[in-house]
């Protein structure tokens, strides 16, 4: 009943600004009509379903341009077996910005991001900024989420945080925040997180986030990530990162052991010319001392101007079994308004020494119409053929209309 409350005064709200300032008010967004079959693998039935999928901003509500509220959300009706409609709203909300030019304020459904936790909230956010040099984020709401059959929040489910920001650093970037989130049985998540950005002399970028979770002691995510810009045509990447699962306190799962995961990467990418590009990367993955080492090469080539290939090998051996895998992905464009495009994927893999090597196979098509400046049409169909299928066959059409 509090969606459907909240859901009804926001419609109404964005009704009655945009019929009050119809002179200025913008509307804007994306309509998309899909229909998608595939492979459930719950019920390991063949699934079919029409979708409407609709995205919407109004704004230049007042003269200032202070005021906007914005919409996403999805229906899809099933017509093979039987589940009916189903729906799902995954933001919609009003957002005023610069209010006595410090305060930004997000009222309704929306999706929040600290470095703490996220959620998608029935709530509000307030930011306090032109303070001085940090800037002070709240935010708290109703915590929803969804499972198979749509929204499964409950009555005694909500979330709330707060952020410290450095503010007006051309250079850098960090956070402090905090999050918690409750449900029936109490408080299931209660976490600290703070995350760091900083360039250096236009060619470096030094990056981190760690996330610790107060009831376990024990930080849950840690990542520290070097980007070095030698050239313009030149990208030199090193990361390491570490996770270590947590669930929500009051779940059963809470009390089970779990294992550290941690992953050391380096990668580069080169753009030789505005034809031809190369990528490769080499990571080494550590499951609590067992380990495993990744290799990765590609390319992006484009010989003539209306044709582009994606070439891309990945070697992995060590713990969790081995890989060799390829893809081939062709991408065509017939006319300016058609493009035509195409893959091939082909893994071999070992498990363990018992099951021996084994396959899976993609091969897809698909293409993409530019109607007019508004409409467009596309069409993916793919087929994987592996242990378990001997074909599997998805697809996706869509007719979308952007106004």
């Amino acid at each position: 009943m509090a969606f459907k409350r909240m859901f009804c005064l926001l419609t109404g709200a964005i009704m009655l600004f945009a019929s009050s300032a119809a002179w200025s008010a913008e509307i804007h967004g994306r309509s998309s009509t899909q229909f998608t079959w595939f492979n459930d693998i719950y019920t390991d039935q063949k699934q079919a379903e029409f979708g409407e999928y609709l995205r919407l901003s109004i704004t230049k509500i007042d003269k200032d341009n202070k005021l906007s509220f914005q919409g996403y959300g999805r229906l899809t009706q099933d017509v093979q077996n039987g589940q009916g409609l189903n729906g799902r709203l995954y933001y919609l909300y009003g957002d005023y910005s610069n209010l006595f030019d410090k305060v930004d304020i997000r009222l309704g459904r929306q999706f929040v991001n600290y470095a703490a936790g996220s959620a998608i909230i029935d709530g509000g956010k307030i930011d306090l900024k032109n303070i001085g040099p940090i800037a002070w984020s709240f935010m708290g709401g109703r915590n929803v989420f969804f499972d198979l059959d749509g929204e499964a929040t409950r009555s005694h489910d909500f979330a709330w945080g707060v952020a410290v920001n450095l503010y007006g650093f051309r250079n850098t970037d960090a956070e402090l925040s905090y999050f918690m989130k409750l449900d029936q049985d109490g408080i299931a998540r209660d976490q600290l997180g703070g995350s760091f950005k900083h360039y250096l002399l236009n060619s470096l970028k030094v990056y981190g986030n760690a996330r610790y979770d107060l009831p376990s002691e024990t930080f849950s995510e840690v990542l520290a990530g070097v980007k070095y810009f030698p050239r313009a045509d030149l990208v030199l990447t090193g990361e390491w990162y570490q996770s270590y699962p947590t669930f929500d306190n009051t779940s059963i799962y809470s009390v089970f052991a779990v294992s550290r995961y941690q992953e050391g990467v380096f990668k580069v990418d080169y753009s030789i010319n505005d034809r031809i590009s190369l990528n490769a990367g080499y990571s080494r993955q550590d499951y609590d001392g067992a380990n495993a080492d990744v290799f990765e090469v590609g390319c992006r080539i484009r010989p003539i101007e209306n044709l582009s290939l994606a070439l891309n090998y990945d070697h992995r051996n060590g713990y969790g079994g081995d890989l060799d895998g390829g893809m081939v992905d062709v991408y065509y464009d017939l006319t300016k308004k058609l493009e035509l495009a195409g893959g091939f994927h082909y893994d071999v893999y070992e498990r363990d020494r018992v099951t021996g090597n084994e396959t899976a196979r993609k091969y897809w098509l698909g293409g993409k119409y530019k109607i007019n400046d508004m409409m467009s049409a596309s069409v993916r169909v793919e087929d994987n053929v592996n242990e378990r299928y001997s074909e599997d066959w998805t697809g996706r059409a869509a007719f979308n209309y952007d106004f």
